[in-house]
């Protein structure tokens, strides 16, 4: 509609207060679009810095769940399929203590993942299996964390066998 305006404008411009109020129009729209745009940004920032605080949570749900899935390399039977996993997944962020601060909110549902996760497979694997579920689930969760390496880990393993600094082993041991 403006371009139709401006290119069939007879006379002066200043004089058609029709095109007039259609750029005023048009200005107003293109204020209102670009708050609305300014708005949007702020969203998105404050959206990443959420998502960003609950990336612990998928963290340990990745641990949790392939220390699940490497189960079958024990026993066939310990199949879990992604969909169990994802179950108790959503049981335990509806279920876990709700919390003002979104640290504590983590730290809540982590701790409640870890849990309904260590006893829903614990109750489904035979007895001589579950002090090497609950190693390698506190391996593999510890090593997420940074807190030991995979070096550290098969130093464990080995019992120190092949370690060629005795310092390194004496340090892992303090």
């Amino acid at each position: 509609m403006l371009l139709d305006r401006l290119a069939n404008a007879q006379g002066s411009l200043l004089d058609d207060v029709e095109l007039i109020d259609v750029l005023a129009t048009i200005k107003n729209k293109s204020k209102e679009v670009n708050e609305k745009l300014a708005e949007g940004k702020e969203k998105r920032v404050e959206i990443n810095e959420k998502r960003e605080a609950f990336r612990g949570v998928a963290a340990r749900g990745s641990v949790l769940y392939f220390c699940i899935v490497e189960m079958i390399k024990v026993n066939w039977m310990y199949n879990t399929s992604l969909q169990q996993f994802l179950g108790l997944f959503d049981w335990s962020i509806e279920n876990a203590p709700k919390a003002q601060l979104t640290k504590d909110r983590v730290a809540n549902i982590t701790n409640e993942l870890t849990r309904k996760v260590y006893r829903y497979i614990n109750r489904g694997i035979f007895e001589r299996d579950k002090v090497m579920f609950k190693l390698m689930m506190c391996l593999k969760i510890l090593i997420k964390e940074g807190k030991i390496t995979n070096a550290d880990v098969s130093v464990f393993l080995k019992a120190g066998a092949g370690v060629d600094d005795k310092q390194k082993l004496v340090s892992w041991l303090d």
